[in-house]
């Protein structure tokens, strides 16, 4: 069984809380040709009206150009990893569980299977428990 994780590069913008708030930033990004893998957004637990988005990735000039007149930075937390490979039964309590018995805190974890194949975003605290957490996979892919 082979995994792959690497690190999201994200870019944030907060936004209205009100149908299309998110929706505008989007457009925006599509119209530039922004092809995102990662959209996650949340209400703001700090300010009331407000939420978060993030997305990723973004690349070139016109998508570059088009975050920015949205309001959209790239940011270096939260710190978000994408991991992928094949799926098998029980796969996502064997890898949590190896992170756990690592000291590994999660911030939040998504995983998806389509096909026989998985998808997730795992949000770590630090970097250093980010890399702790690939090389766990990585021996867990070989084992």
């Amino acid at each position: 069984m082979s995994f792959k994780m690497q690190r999201v590069h994200l870019f944030h913008a907060e936004v209205e809380d009100k149908p299309g708030g998110t929706a505008a930033k989007l457009k925006k990004l599509a119209e530039a040709g922004a092809h995102l893998e990662y959209v996650y957004s949340q209400r703001s637990l700090n300010k009331p009206g407000v939420g978060d988005l993030y997305v990723a990735p973004l690349t070139g000039t016109g998508e570059l150009a088009a975050a920015k007149a949205v309001g959209l930075h790239e940011v270096s937390e939260p710190i978000v990893m994408r991991v992928e490979g094949d799926d098998k039964a029980g796969l996502g309590g064997r890898v949590t569980q190896a992170w756990e018995m690592a000291g590994i805190n999660l911030q939040g974890l998504v995983m998806s299977v389509i096909s026989g194949k998985f998808v997730g975003y795992a949000t770590f605290d630090s970097v250093a428990d980010a890399n702790k957490a690939a090389t766990i996979l990585a021996e867990l892919g070989t084992a």
